[in-house]
């Protein structure tokens, strides 16, 4: 799959998460546990931190996260 990488937008499923904080403890520049669930922090991500957040959404044990 190929990315727009200068515009890559990720969300969170407030109503699957389970805040478990993978997601943060994975990436904290782009994800952050408020009143026990995951918020984006940037939007878009910055080149720098997509990695990061790409490997966050795929361990999500709860598959919560997504990007556009």
């Amino acid at each position: 799959m190929k990315f727009n990488w200068a515009s890559i937008k990720f969300k969170v499923d407030i109503e699957l998460c389970i805040g478990c904080g993978a997601c943060e403890a994975k990436c904290p520049e782009v994800f952050e546990l408020v009143d026990n669930k995951s918020q984006v922090k940037l939007d878009p991500v910055p080149e720098e931190f997509q990695e990061g957040a790409l490997e966050a959404e795929d361990n999500c044990p709860v598959q919560a996260i997504s990007h556009e």
